[in-house]
């Protein structure tokens, strides 16, 4: 029993760590925490249930057209709602997250209804995989090793191709990028585009291990954020591994302690960090002299 809480526990916790990425990269970039991060990924993943189930495509090619949709998805946001805004505070920007999150909320809504459906995945979940008397469902197991890869590569995106490095440029210091020609509109709507990628990848493997309804995100990116918080909101190691230790701790608490309690450790880790390392495990904490 042990051995199947911790995958199982290990899979919701990658998802959070990409949720927690996503968010980690636009926090790096503007300051921002992008409170609209669930609902663009609930709506993605509800585009991929309809091209899957409605019109019958083939799953690689839905996958393909749903990224396609999620970045163009995160770069609208960025461009018709945070671009046009006039000296935004972080407040002011929150703000409109928020507002946006409201508007997809609502869009699903009134589309889909409140109906609980299930995402057709070519993964099916009652089966499992045997490694030496540890059973494992198929979802679990390609959810642990497609989120190993995709966090994988974005670590070695960041460090190694130029773009990275433009990326990392400018959320180190806007004004000299602009000035060593880096430009930094486009920088920024690439990254909320990146960002809306990696989330609809994280809410079509939720959507595939829970359901796909219109609040199935609600939960996750609350989790995802207390993965930031206990990562580190300035380290996108930390908020892998922030996401990896919540789900395992929140499975293991649900599974020998009570499951009516298994989202109030999220909160806890919360609280418990911002009390006694507000800069998270892997974060750094600077001081600003006056």
């Amino acid at each position: 029993m042990l051995g199947q809480l911790i995958v199982s526990g290990l899979a919701v916790g990658f998802c959070y760590a990409l949720l927690a990425l996503a968010m980690v990269i636009i926090y790096k970039t503007s300051d921002v925490l992008n409170f609209a991060q669930g609902e663009m990924a609930m709506i993605s993943s509800f585009i991929a249930f309809v091209l899957l189930e409605s019109y019958q495509i083939s799953f690689p090619i839905a996958l393909a057209l749903t990224l396609l949709f999620a970045a163009g998805l995160g770069a609208l946001l960025e461009f018709a709602f945070l671009r046009p805004a006039k000296n935004p505070t972080v407040i002011g920007m929150i703000i409109i997250t928020l507002g946006f999150e409201m508007i997809l909320m609502g869009i699903a809504g009134w589309k889909w209804g409140p109906d609980q459906r299930n995402l057709p995945f070519p993964v099916p979940s009652f089966e499992t995989y045997n490694f030496g008397g540890l059973l494992v469902s198929k979802i679990n197991f390609w959810t642990i090793i497609v989120c190993l890869i995709l966090i994988a590569l974005l670590f070695v995106f960041f460090q190694y191709s130029k773009l990275g490095t433009a990326m990392r440029a400018t959320q180190q210091n806007r004004l000299v990028a602009r000035l060593m020609g880096i430009r930094t509109k486009r920088i920024f709507s690439f990254t909320w585009a990146l960002s809306s990628f990696i989330g609809a990848v994280a809410g079509m493997f939720i959507a595939a291990l829970t359901v796909l309804d219109p609040p199935m995100m609600m939960d996750p990116l609350m989790k995802a954020f207390a993965s930031a918080v206990l990562g580190g909101m300035t380290s996108l190691p930390g908020a892998a591994v922030g996401g990896t230790i919540l789900g395992v701790v929140e499975n293991l608490f649900g599974g020998y302690v009570s499951l009516a309690f298994k989202s109030v450790v999220a909160f806890a880790v919360i609280v418990l960090m911002l009390c006694i390392r507000p800069s998270g495990l892997l974060g750094k904490h600077f001081v600003k002299k006056v």
